[in-house]
């Protein structure tokens, strides 16, 4: 596989904004149809947008927060299933940042930049909670591993060149094991039926007895042993989805009324577009989506700032500020998708027109992980002053 390598943050967002667009037309047949996005994928890999975040020492772009949050945002407006597969995959560059030994860098830096996909074998079902993982990872004496254990939710697995596989070793701690799709014991089914984001193929990662070298493994348990921006960076692509699944539903929603939609007999209007109960209503769905927009930029600068700069302070205000995108974020997305069949009338409920597609998206997506938690640390600090946790989720 070969890639291009992006230069720049400046033709990162010119090259997404073109691949939303060409993603964009055939959204909805995918979804309808749950055709899987190989070839898109395969376009988004060659395109090089998959290796913006790669260090400019090991040739890449190294992109800020704000143009990482941007390139989801503008794939989001397009397809919201096809802008969550990579999400996980940019996670998983960050853990190589900044837990990877130089060797262990320069090898995935280069796989990234030749095109290469992470997916992602993290989420599992049947525990007490998202993070009582236990798959795991035993040793060898040879300092190899062994990886057992069951995945579910494994968004981009299916269509990954590397699955990094979140384990615990013997001493309980967490590690991320990066394994090769076709290893030897690592089955990938395809047996995700989520409502929303049907394409995603967020199924199941069976790992029997995966061999895994020394060299694979990363000890992602220290992420969280000090100040650290893995939740927030995370976090801020979910935003980013939202975001763009609400813009997005915005869009089609306001062209539907303008070319389909009739005026109530009772506004006295010519088309549905003069209504002006229709306008107060598109005037109020517009100030959601900016709102979503404008603190989703607030949060990438607060992580952008924080990376320049990283202490306690510094990657608690990323983590508040990212929260705060988050919640608005998924509020606009649920809302002004399901607005658009309110503004829109009878006729945009038909099965065949398939504009129900933002809502699925927005509302499976936004499950991910719960606002009302977020608001929760958002008033404890305002109001104690209390820190938020370190973990992934925030």
């Amino acid at each position: 596989m070969s890639a291009h390598v992006i230069a720049d943050d400046a033709e990162a967002l010119a090259v997404a904004a073109s691949l939303a667009e060409e993603f964009r037309a055939g959204a909805s047949a995918r979804d309808t149809e749950r055709r899987l996005p190989r070839a898109e994928l395969d376009r988004l890999s060659a395109s090089g947008l998959l290796a913006v975040t790669v260090p400019a020492d090991h040739g890449g772009a190294d992109v800020s927060a704000l143009t990482l949050a941007e390139i989801f945002r503008l794939l989001g407006t397009a397809d919201g299933s096809l802008a969550q597969i990579p999400q996980s995959h940019f996670a998983y560059v960050s853990v190589i940042r900044r837990q990877g030994t130089e060797e262990q860098r320069k090898f995935f830096f280069a796989e990234l930049l030749a095109g290469r996909r992470f997916g992602n074998a993290q989420s599992e079902a049947g525990g007490k909670h998202v993070q009582d993982i236990r798959t795991r990872l035993e040793s060898r004496p040879d300092g190899s591993y062994v990886l057992t254990g069951v995945k579910h939710y494994s968004t981009g697995a299916l269509f990954a060149d590397w699955i990094p596989v979140l384990a615990r070793a013997e001493d309980d701690r967490l590690h991320v094991a990066y394994v090769p799709s076709d290893a030897p014991g690592l089955s990938v089914i395809d047996d995700w039926d989520g409502l929303g984001q049907r394409t995603t193929a967020s199924g199941t990662v069976r790992l029997d007895g995966v061999a895994v070298p020394g060299d694979r493994v990363l000890p992602h348990h220290l992420t969280f042993e000090g100040p650290q921006l893995h939740g927030a960076v995370a976090q801020l692509l979910h935003s980013a989805i939202d975001a763009g699944i609400a813009a997005g539903a915005l869009a089609e929603a306001a062209e539907f009324v303008r070319t389909k939609s009739r005026p109530w007999f009772e506004s006295g209007v010519e088309a549905a577009a003069e209504d002006p109960l229709l306008i107060q209503r598109f005037g109020e769905l517009d100030l959601e989506v900016r709102a979503s927009q404008a603190l989703l930029r607030e949060a990438a600068r607060s992580v952008d700032a924080a990376r320049a700069d990283l202490t306690d302070d510094t990657a608690v205000e990323a983590s508040l500020a990212v929260a705060a995108a988050k919640v608005q974020a998924a509020r606009a997305a649920v809302e002004v998708s399901s607005a658009l069949f309110e503004v829109s009338g009878t006729r945009s409920a038909l099965h065949s027109l398939n504009l129900h597609r933002h809502w699925r998206d927005a509302r499976t997506h936004t499950l991910h992980d719960p606002t009302r938690w977020k608001i929760q640390h958002l008033g404890r600090f305002v109001l104690n002053g209390t820190r938020p946790p370190r973990h992934g989720l925030l």
